[in-house]
């Protein structure tokens, strides 16, 4: 890890603090050479998850393109950065589980969508409004009388 204010290779661990969701690792370094002090987090990849999409194409997992999903249906919405982060770690955490190299893009946005339900139901319609393709009103409609008949059974 380089200082980034003397960019500095000399860098060590002052202490280490393991984030509220459990998945994350704070530390907090300091340079060698110009004692600037700095935090670092550390967290979990996903690496060699291969997602297949629906018309056969195969690409690299990016959770970048899942993140811009998420908060595309998200705009507007309130929701902390650490909120954002821990429901892109459930998410991510789901994905693992299935323990497959190979995973679709439609157990990708089940995952989301179940996620983003009990996260945020407005950002749970957005999504669901584009992963399902819904074509008229009447669709819509049928989500929302869902979601509105779960509340009412809890």
């Amino acid at each position: 890890m380089r200082c980034p204010v003397c960019k500095s290779k000399e860098t060590s661990v002052v202490d280490s603090r393991t984030g509220s969701d459990g998945l994350t690792v704070r530390r907090r370094r300091e340079c060698a050479k110009c004692h600037f002090r700095f935090s670092t987090v550390e967290e979990i990849e996903l690496l060699d998850i291969v997602v297949v999409k629906s018309d056969g194409r195969r690409e690299s997992y990016m959770r970048s393109k899942v993140e811009v999903g998420i908060r595309i249906s998200l705009s507007k919405c309130s929701y902390t950065a650490e909120n954002f982060s821990r429901l892109i770690h459930a998410v991510e955490r789901d994905i693992q589980k299935k323990r497959k190299r190979e995973i679709s893009s439609q157990d990708i946005g089940e995952i989301v969508m179940r996620h983003l339900h009990s996260f945020n139901k407005v950002a749970y319609i957005r999504f669901a409004s584009v992963y399902r393709d819904f074509k008229d009103v009447k669709t819509f409609e049928k989500e929302l009388k869902k979601i509105a008949s779960s509340k009412a059974t809890k």
